[in-house]
């Protein structure tokens, strides 16, 4: 049985990992200075930075309609008997709520991954290694792939909060009292949600090395397969920064750095970076 794999865009998979898997991506709609524009195709990181730079407010994401989904899904399975569809978590989006009635009749199996961005892209680098690995029973592979979702371990430090403020997620209290006193702080995904975890303090490059410390410290925990570095725009230096960091402490078989999308560049603003990984 031949199995294809698509996804919603907030899974931040790189453009050579679509091409070289043959992934479909089914685009968000962001809208935008009285603008709709299509996730990936229209509009880009670095136009939101532009945007919100100028004085411009937050775009805001809507997520892809059941028709959409229907259209991608039908288009998919005429070179294919089965999809697997990866999803951002249910409590961020509608995205999986619609593609589940858009499947209904077809054999789509849809994951909510509990997850955004490389969280969701973990769960999903599992499945495309179990399909080429030869697994041709759909239903194996989301059995495997849904017994995962609590191993993801997905965070971001944040280097600025004026994003998180504007978005109506910290005080303008919060993200002074935070600026004066150099705290960056770690969001989290726990159980579908995001929550903030611990401060860093310092400088972006030893908040850097703190926050790569606390997510390994318990380094024989951690499936050594693969890892994402995932960030929404920071220096070669600070990125290899992190990736020796990674190495030390774990022997990763791959390391996998990507550019956030829109979804978490709307929501987190620049020099925001995570590792992103599954525990054993």
């Amino acid at each position: 049985m031949k199995i294809r794999i698509t996804c919603d865009s907030t899974c931040d998979l790189s453009p050579e990992y679509i091409r070289a898997h043959d992934i479909t991506v089914v685009p968000l709609t962001v809208s935008m200075g009285g603008r709709d524009y299509t996730d990936g195709r229209d509009i880009a990181p670095d136009d939101i930075f532009r945007h919100v730079d100028a004085g411009g407010d937050l775009p805001k994401t809507a997520a892809v309609n059941v028709d959409a989904y229907r259209r991608v899904f039908k288009s998919v399975l005429e070179d294919c008997d089965a999809i697997l569809h990866f999803n951002i978590s249910a409590d961020f989006s509608s995205c999986h709520e619609n593609a589940v009635q858009a499947a209904q009749g077809l054999p789509v199996y849809c994951v909510d991954s509990r997850n955004l961005s490389s969280g969701i892209a973990l769960l999903l680098c599992e499945a495309v290694d179990r399909i080429e690995a030869g697994e041709g029973d759909p239903k194996a592979v989301l059995r495997h792939v849904n017994a995962l979702i609590d191993k993801v371990d997905a965070s971001f430090i944040i280097d600025r909060l004026d994003f998180l403020y504007k978005g109506g997620r910290c005080s303008m209290v919060a993200m002074l009292g935070a600026n004066l006193l150099k705290l960056r702080p770690c969001i989290e995904v726990t159980d579908g949600k995001m929550v903030v975890g611990k401060k860093f303090r310092g400088t972006y490059e030893r908040c850097l090395k703190q926050y790569v410390e606390d997510r390994l410290r318990s380094p024989d925990a951690v499936n050594p397969r693969r890892i994402f570095i995932t960030h929404t725009g920071v220096t070669r230096e600070q990125a290899d920064l992190v990736r020796s960091l990674l190495l030390e402490r774990v022997p990763f078989e791959e390391i996998l750095e990507v550019r956030a999308g829109c979804s978490i560049t709307s929501h987190c603003g620049q020099g925001t970076l995570g590792v992103l990984f599954i525990r054993k």
